[in-house]
Formats: structure tokens, C-alpha cells, sequence
């Protein structure tokens, strides 16, 4: 009987490198021929960004500052356009904070911002005004389209404006019932905090953790209306430095003295 092998003996090396080849040549046609495929798509105008559609609530940007400052930055069509360099030249436009950018096809692209929400004024280092924003960050822009003229002035060593706002977001509600407001906060090199009140007064509160400086503003507001009350003078300046009181200038009297907290009737 004679048999015959399952499969046919194997290639001679030449046909199988040859075979190789041609796979490689088409494999490598392939890839030019996607590669020219893309490169047409990223230079075609079937592609091109032709509406950019805003998002977000806008205060003080609107579709022309935004066409005048941030459009002639972007580069590409909808397929080719580098969304973070696109978010830069956004976000590189006055009042705004944040953007966020999505491609919508064939031909929009979504833009959502977050504009800046200026909460006080900032005195830095080199002298230059800048405004702080809700999050506690400084930001440039023009001082002048702020419509709010009570906002108050921040002055300390660069990267402290987050701090600043807290301490002052908490001194707020203790001068309320005084029907007196903190206009203006500063902080020394060393540390040291000043509070300016709206009717001219200054508070040197000292150094020491936030709840510290509360804690010390607090006594000092709960006594200093008896000591003022019974002079019938207001505040000029307080150093509530001392542990076991405070330093106190009232207005018209000429010398100082340490008035300690008087103590509590039960």
C-alpha cells in the first residue's frame, strides 16, 4: 500500500524570505498609505473648525474679546488642533481661569470657562496690584472693570493670598455685629498679621495658627466696647499681642496704656 504525507514538504528558504518581504512591503504600504490618509485629514477643510461654541457663565469675556485674544492662537482643524495648547490660549485670556475643551464633528469646538471671581485686592512684594479670586489665587487683569469698590487689600509675601482669604473670610462674621468690616489685611515676612478696619482702626493681632487669631480677635471684641464705651472714644489702633490683655489707643487721647480684659459677671 503506499501513503501519501499529510502536508506538503516545507518552502525552500528563498520562496519564504521572499514571502516575508512582500508581507513587510505591504505591511509598510499600508502604514504610508494611513499615515498620507491622516496627514490629508489634518490639512483638510472638510475638517475646519468653523464654529466655537462657549460654554460656562460668562461675566466679563464674550465671543469677541475671546474671538480677538484666543482665536488667532489656535492652529489646525478640528482634527489636528492640540486641545492643550488650544486650553492655553484660552486660559491666557484676561478673567478667565479655567478652560475646557472638547472636539464636537464635523466642525464645532466646545469650549467651557470658568471665569475668575474677584474677592480682594493684592499688594505683593514688587508693588504691582492684582486681585485675588474665590479659590485664593492671584491673578492679573484690569482692576478697573472690578464694579465692586469694597473689595479688600491683601499684602503679604508671595503665596500666601489662600491664607490670607481664609484668616479674613473668619474675621468677617466677628466684626459684623460691630457693624465694622476688615478692609484690608496684612502679613509681615516674619509672620505677623495687621488688620485695617473700615473706620481707620489697626489691629496688630500677632503671630500664631488661624484658630489662634481668631481665638485672640474674639476676647479683644468682647471687652473693648466697655473700655471704648467709658472713654466715649473709638478704636485708633489695639496690639493684641499680650497674653493677658491688650494695648489700646483710643482716638483724641494721647497716651497708651495696657487695658486688660475686664473679667466676666456671671
Amino acid at each position: 500500500m503506499t501513503t501519501f504525507a499529510a502536508s506538503a514538504p516545507g518552502l525552500p528558504f528563498d520562496v519564504r524570505l521572499m514571502n516575508g518581504v512582500a508581507s513587510l512591503l505591504y505591511g509598510l504600504v499600508g502604514v504610508a498609505l494611513l499615515a498620507a490618509a491622516l496627514l490629508w485629514l489634518s490639512r483638510s477643510p472638510w475638517l475646519a473648525i468653523r464654529v466655537i461654541q462657549l460654554e460656562g457663565e460668562l461675566h466679563r469675556n464674550n465671543v469677541s474679546t475671546l474671538r480677538a485674544n484666543a482665536a488667532p492662537r489656535l492652529d489646525g482643524n478640528l482634527l489636528s488642533i492640540d486641545l492643550d495648547k488650544a486650553r492655553a490660549a484660552f486660559e491666557a485670556v484676561p478673567w478667565v481661569r479655567q478652560a475646557t475643551l472638547r472636539r464636537v464633528w464635523p466642525d464645532r469646538l466646545a469650549v467651557r470657562l470658568a471665569e475668575h471671581e474677584p474677592l480682594a485686592l493684592w499688594l505683593g512684594e514688587d508693588g504691582t496690584e492684582r486681585m485675588v479670586n474665590a479659590h485664593g489665587e492671584v491673578f492679573s487683569a484690569n482692576v478697573g472693570d472690578v464694579e465692586d469698590e469694597d473689595l479688600p487689600l491683601f499684602s503679604g509675601p508671595d503665596g500666601t493670598s489662600a491664607q490670607m482669604l481664609s484668616l479674613h473670610r473668619r474675621l468677617a462674621p466677628l466684626f459684623a455685629p460691630l457693624q465694622r468690616q476688615v478692609v484690608a489685611l496684612r502679613l509681615s515676612g516674619r509672620g505677623s498679621w495687621w488688620a485695617e478696619l473700615d473706620n481707620g482702626a489697626t489691629l496688630q493681632i500677632g503671630r500664631g495658627s488661624e484658630d489662634e487669631l481668631i481665638a485672640r480677635t474674639g476676647r479683644f471684641l468682647s471687652t473693648v466696647g466697655q473700655v471704648s464705651g467709658k472713654y466715649q472714644r473709638d478704636v485708633e489702633s489695639a496690639d493684641l499681642r499680650h497674653t493677658d490683655g491688650y494695648a489700646l489707643r483710643l482716638r483724641g487721647v494721647t497716651t497708651t496704656s495696657a487695658a486688660s480684659a475686664p473679667k466676666r459677671t456671671r
